[in-house]
C-alpha cells in the first residue's frame, strides 16, 4: 500500500476527535520539545561562557604580575585544576622549554600562537583524569599563556540541566496529549451529538428529534451548525408531516368518487336488466366521476410540482391574459356575470399556462359562491389583479385555514369540488413571487388580491 493509501486509510479508521487531539498534542509537543531545546542551549552556553570568562581574566592577570618572566609553570594547583587556575607560559621555541616538563599539553598549536602565527582558542583537555578547558592566548613576543581549569561543574550543570529540560519536556507531551484529548472532546461535542442525531434520524425515520442546545446559546460556528442543522429537522418534519397528510386527504377524496365510480360501472355491467333512462343517468354519472376524479389527480400533481427546477420564464403581459381567464370562466359559468375592468397593462415573469391555472382557480371559487344575480368584479391595476364576489363571504373561523390544501368550509361541503383551487392557486402565486390574500369585501362577499409588484424574480414554478 501507498503512503497516500495508508494515510488515507488511517484517517477512515480514527475519527475527527481523535485526530484533532493527536494534531493539536503533536503542535503543542513540537512548541514543548522546540521551548526546551532553546533553554538548554542557552544554559549550556552561559555556563561555557561563564567558564571562558574566568580563563579570560586569569589570562589577563598573568599577563600584567608576570610580564618579562620565562617559560615557566606560574601559578596554580596543576594537579587538580583547582581554583586558581593552572597558568603557564610556554615559549615559541621547543629549546627555549625550562627542564621541568608542563603540566598542560603544549601543541604545535600552542607554539603557532607563541609565534604570533595563530590567534588564541579554546580547547578541552584532561589532566590527571580530570577534564579541563584550555585557555592558550599571546603572552609575551614569542611567548604564549596557557590558563586552564576544571569543567566538571560546567559538564555537571550541562547534564542536569538536559535531564530537567527533558523531564520537563516529557510532562510537556503528556500535558498536551490530556488537554489535547479534553479539549478536542469539549469542542467537539455539538458535532458529536450532531452526529448521533443523523445516525438515530436515519435508523428510525423519526424526524422530531433535535438536537440540545447549550443554555447559553452562545454564537460559536458549532452552536450556529446545531442550531441550523434543527432548523433542517424542523422543515424535513414539516415537509414529512405535510406528505403524509397529503396522501391522507387524496385517499379519502378518492374513496367518495371511487366508490360512485365502481357502482355505475357495476350498473353498466347489467346493462341488459335497465331501463334506457337508468342507463343514461348511470353513463352520465360515471362520466361526471371520472371527471371530478381526473381533475383531482391534476390537482395533486400540480401540488406535488412545488419544488420543481425553474423552467423557462418569460414576460407574460397580464391584462389579455385575464381576458381569456374571463372568458373561459363565463363559458364554464353561464349563470355568472363577469364584470372586468382593466387599468392598465402590467407585465411579470413567469409561465404563462400557471398563470392561466392560478387566475382561473380564483374565478372558479368567485363563481362557486356567487348567487346567480351576483355579478363577478375582476380589476387589474399595475400592482394588484382583485376578483370579488357577492356571496356570504369568508367566516373568522374559515379564513385561517381558507388556503389549506382540501380544506372546505362548512358552507361549501355541498358544492362540487375538493378543496385544492386555493391552495392550488397560492402555490403558483409563491412561485412566481407573488402573493395571494383573501378577505371579506366591504358589504359582504369574498375579496381575493393578487399582489404582484416588487416580489423579485421568479423562484420555482412548473410548466
Amino acid at each position: 500500500m501507498s503512503a497516500g493509501g495508508a494515510h488515507a486509510a488511517w484517517r477512515r479508521r480514527r475519527p475527527l476527535r481523535t485526530r484533532l487531539a493527536l494534531a493539536t498534542s503533536a503542535a503543542v509537543a513540537l512548541v514543548t520539545l522546540g521551548i526546551c531545546a532553546a533553554g538548554f542551549t542557552v544554559i549550556r552556553y552561559e555556563l561555557v561562557h561563564q567558564l571562558d570568562l574566568n580563563l579570560t581574566q586569569h589570562a589577563t592577570l598573568t599577563k600584567q604580575q608576570h610580564r618579562g618572566e620565562p617559560p615557566q609553570t606560574v601559578s596554580g594547583e596543576c594537579g587538580f585544576l583547582a581554583a586558581p587556575a593552572c597558568t603557564q607560559i610556554v615559549p615559541a621555541s621547543p629549546a627555549a622549554e625550562p627542564r621541568t616538563p608542563y603540566p598542560l599539553p603544549v601543541t604545535p598549536a600552542t607554539r603557532e600562537v607563541a609565534a604570533g602565527q595563530r590567534s588564541g582558542y579554546y580547547s578541552e583537555i584532561t589532566v590527571a583524569g580530570h577534564p579541563a578547558r584550555m585557555l592558550t592566548t599571546p603572552f609575551a613576543p614569542g611567548q604564549a599563556v596557557q590558563v586552564a581549569l576544571r569543567s566538571d561543574t560546567v559538564r555537571q550543570g550541562v547534564t542536569q540541566a538536559g535531564e530537567l529540560m527533558a523531564l520537563v519536556a516529557g510532562l510537556g507531551i503528556l500535558a498536551a496529549g490530556l488537554l489535547g484529548y479534553a479539549v478536542a472532546r469539549a469542542g467537539l461535542a455539538p458535532v458529536a451529538r450532531l452526529t448521533a442525531t443523523a445516525e438515530r434520524i436515519a435508523a428510525t425515520r423519526d424526524a422530531g428529534v433535535r438536537i440540545s442546545l447549550p443554555p447559553d446559546r452562545s454564537e460559536d460556528e458549532l452552536t450556529r451548525l446545531a442550531g441550523a442543522f434543527n432548523v433542517m429537522l424542523e422543515a424535513l418534519e414539516a415537509s414529512v408531516t405535510a406528505q403524509k397528510r397529503l396522501v391522507a386527504d387524496a385517499s379519502h377524496e378518492l374513496r367518495t368518487p371511487l366508490t360512485a365510480l365502481r357502482t355505475n360501472a357495476e350498473l353498466l355491467s347489467r346493462a341488459d336488466r335497465l331501463t334506457e333512462a337508468q342507463r343514461v343517468r348511470a353513463t352520465a354519472g360515471l362520466h361526471r366521476q371520472l371527471r371530478e376524479i381526473t381533475g383531482l389527480v391534476n390537482d395533486l400533481i400540480e401540488l406535488a410540482r412545488d419544488e420543481e427546477p425553474q423552467p423557462l420564464v418569460e414576460p407574460v403581459p397580464l391584462a389579455p391574459l385575464v381576458a381569456h381567464c374571463v372568458d373561459t370562466a363565463a363559458g364554464h359559468w353561464p349563470a355568472i356575470t363577469f364584470h372586468y375592468r382593466p387599468s392598465g397593462d402590467p407585465t411579470v415573469p413567469g409561465v404563462p399556462a400557471r398563470l392561466t391555472r392560478l387566475i382561473g382557480n380564483l374565478l372558479d371559487n368567485a363563481a362557486k359562491f356567487s348567487p346567480p344575480t351576483g355579478p363577478v368584479e375582476i380589476r387589474l391595476t399595475p400592482t394588484t389583479l382583485t376578483i370579488r364576489d357577492h356571496g356570504p363571504g369568508i367566516t373568522p373561523e374559515d379564513l385561517p385555514h381558507i388556503f389549506d390544501r382540501f380544506y372546505r368550509s362548512t358552507t361549501a361541503r355541498s358544492l362540487p369540488g375538493s378543496g385544492l383551487g386555493l391552495a392550488m392557486a397560492r402555490q403558483i402565486a409563491k412561485a412566481h413571487g407573488m402573493t395571494l390574500t383573501a378577505g371579506t369585501a366591504p358589504g359582504g362577499g369574498t375579496l381575493l388580491q393578487l399582489h404582484y409588484q416588487g416580489r423579485g424574480e421568479l423562484r420555482a414554478c412548473g410548466r
